[in-house]
């Protein structure tokens, strides 16, 4: 019988870990495959790994991971996918906003269709904040414009994976990540199902707008060299126009005998290039700034504490 890995990130979920786990084994009734989920606790500052703790012990099918702090979601995936071990792998929240009973269609397509991925998507944003959604549609329209990669408007990361793409994943060892990329990144076959928004079950979002929005930057300089081309491009332009206005106004002091009058115009100009000069160097330094990360070889997470040695 083959086996499911469900891998299932958690920041203070000790409300929802539960309910995610029951309304999953309803699914797994429906299947006729083993199920295993890892759990993979980020740091959390509620009672989450007290829920975890509980949830292992009562059923031999739950793992879980703790880290020694907070890593991020993205290093808890990656941390979940390593320790799978199933023939096919998802990822999936612990709020329940990825419906289970997505997971039969989604296996059909990966076992009788032939696809290498099943990814879903959101049709709608109801219950979102506007303008969360107005940032969210630009992000999609900007970095499939100028990414090397091209990623699904609306796309969770609620999809399930074949063995051999989540290994291609695993070879991408990078420090600084962003999984929407590089699951376009590794190719394969891919299929999106979609479904409609829901809401938590319980507990907040730990995603406020402005991490949303670095999460977005990262994105974009991760998969993509235009905004370092923009750069160059500001830079030449900015040498360019100030060459003919120098041309233009020594022409005009020396021709027309019509000096330009005033410091006010002088502190304008020098202020616009100093701020294009800031801009550049800021958007080279975020580059230099992920070179760097890369460069000390630090682990992607740190594992505290595991289902086998769980402190009682």
């Amino acid at each position: 019988m083959s086996l499911l890995s469900i891998i299932v990130p958690c920041y203070n979920e000790e409300e929802t870990v539960e309910l995610f786990y029951n309304a999953a084994e309803k699914v797994h009734q429906q299947l006729a495959m083993d199920f295993e989920y890892i759990f993979v606790n980020d740091g959390s500052k509620d009672k989450t790994l007290i829920q975890l703790r509980n949830l292992a012990k009562k059923h031999s099918n739950v793992r879980y991971l703790s880290f020694s702090r907070n890593f991020g979601k993205e290093a808890a995936l990656y941390a979940g996918l390593k320790a799978a071990q199933g023939d096919l792998i998802t990822v999936m929240d612990a709020d329940l906003q990825d419906p289970p009973e997505l997971l039969p269609e989604m296996i059909q397509a990966i076992e009788l269709e032939g696809y290498d991925c099943v990814g879903t998507r959101r049709t709608t944003r109801e219950g979102e904040p506007p303008i969360r959604s107005f940032f969210a549609k630009m992000f999609y329209r900007i970095v499939n414009r100028i990414g090397e990669v091209e990623m699904v408007d609306g796309a969770r990361d609620y999809r399930l994976m074949t063995r051999q793409m989540v290994d291609a994943i695993l070879e991408l060892s990078e420090y600084n990540r962003f999984s929407k990329g590089l699951f376009s990144w590794v190719g394969y076959k891919t299929k999106y199902i979609s479904f409609e928004n829901r809401e938590r079950v319980a507990g907040e979002t730990s995603w406020s707008f402005w991490k949303l929005f670095k999460y977005s930057i990262d994105g974009i300089i991760n998969f993509s060299e235009t905004p370092l081309n923009i750069a160059s491009f500001i830079g030449a332009f900015s040498c360019i126009g100030a060459g003919l206005a120098m041309i233009f106004i020594i022409i005009k002091t020396l021709i027309f005998k019509d000096p330009t009058s005033g410091w006010p115009s002088l502190v304008t100009i020098i202020l616009f290039m100093g701020g294009l000069q800031l801009l550049c160097i800021g958007i080279i330094g975020k580059y230099i700034g992920k070179i760097f990360l890369e460069t000390k070889k630090r682990p992607i997470y740190i594992v505290q504490e595991t289902e086998k040695t769980r402190r009682d």
